[in-house]
C-alpha cells in the first residue's frame, strides 16, 4: 500500500485501534498535503500510520488485505462514481452544466458532495477543439469527494512532468492520441484549488437515462487522459 493511502487510512485506523490501543488512538493523521511518492524517507504522519496499523495487524484487529481491497474499490469505483453523477447530471441539464462551469464547488454540493480536498473545485469542459488534463505538479493534490484516491501513475514523477514538457505524447502513450488542431489545455492542481474534467458526451447516447450516463463515466476521463466511450454492447469502454 502507497504512502498516500495509508495516509487516508489513517481515522479509520486510528477509531479501530481506540478500544484496544487507547494510548494511540489520539494520534495526529491528518495529512493536508501527501508528500511527493519520491520522497526517501516517510513523513511523521506516514510513519505513525504505518506503526499503528502494524500493531492493530499484530494483535489481529485489521487485515492488510482487507484493507488494500477497501481502498481499491474507493480508488476505482465508489469515489469516481461521485464525479460521474455529477458529470452525467452535467450532460441532461444545461442549467446545471452551466452551474458547475461558474461554480463547481457548489454545483458538486448540490449533489451532496463536497468537504476535505474538495473545498475549492473549477471544472473544466472537454470540446472538439480543447483537450483539459489534469495534474498536480508538486505532489498528489486530488479532488477526492468527487474521484477518491489518486491513482499511482497520477502521483508519479513522469506523469508529474511530462504532463507539463510534452502533454500530447504522454496522452498519445497512454491510448488518446489527440488530433493536431485540438488544443491541450493542463490545469496544475494545488492545495487550495482541485480540478474536475467535463468531459464530452459521446454520440449515440440520447436515449440513454443519467444513471446509465453516470455508469460511462471513468475516472481517467474526468481527469483528462481518456475519453468517454460507448462500446458495442452499451457498455462503458
Amino acid at each position: 500500500m502507497s504512502t498516500t493511502r495509508r495516509d487516508l487510512l489513517a481515522t479509520a485506523l486510528t477509531a479501530a485501534g481506540a478500544a484496544a490501543a487507547p494510548r494511540l488512538a489520539g494520534a495526529e493523521e491528518s495529512h493536508d498535503h501527501p508528500e511527493p511518492e519520491h520522497q526517501a524517507v516517510p513523513s511523521d504522519p506516514a510513519l505513525r500510520t504505518r506503526a499503528l496499523e502494524s500493531v492493530l495487524v499484530a494483535r489481529g484487529l485489521v487485515d492488510r488485505a482487507a484493507l488494500d481491497a477497501l481502498v481499491d474499490a474507493y480508488e476505482r469505483e465508489i469515489g469516481p462514481r461521485n464525479g460521474a453523477r455529477v458529470i452525467a447530471r452535467a450532460w441532461v441539464d444545461e442549467d446545471y452544466k452551466r452551474r458547475l462551469l461558474s461554480n463547481a464547488t457548489a454545483a458538486i454540493a448540490e449533489l451532496g458532495f463536497g468537504g476535505e480536498e474538495g473545498e475549492q473545485m473549477v471544472a473544466v469542459e472537454n470540446t472538439p477543439r480543447v483537450h483539459n488534463l489534469v495534474v498536480c505538479t508538486l505532489c498528489s493534490c486530488y479532488p477526492w469527494p468527487v474521484l477518491g484516491l489518486p491513482p499511482l501513475w497520477y502521483k508519479s514523477a513522469a506523469y508529474r512532468s511530462r504532463s507539463v514538457i510534452d502533454p500530447r505524447g504522454l496522452l498519445k502513450e497512454l491510448g488518446l492520441e489527440l488530433a493536431p488542431e485540438v488544443d491541450v489545455r493542463v490545469w496544475d492542481s494545488t492545495a487550495e484549488v482541485r480540478y474536475l474534467v467535463l468531459p464530452e458526451r459521446p454520440a449515440g447516447t440520447a436515449k440513454l437515462s443519467e444513471a446509465e450516463l453516470a455508469a460511462l463515466v471513468t475516472r481517467d476521463a474526468m481527469v483528462g487522459i481518456a475519453r468517454v466511450t460507448v462500446a458495442s454492447g452499451g457498455a462503458r469502454a
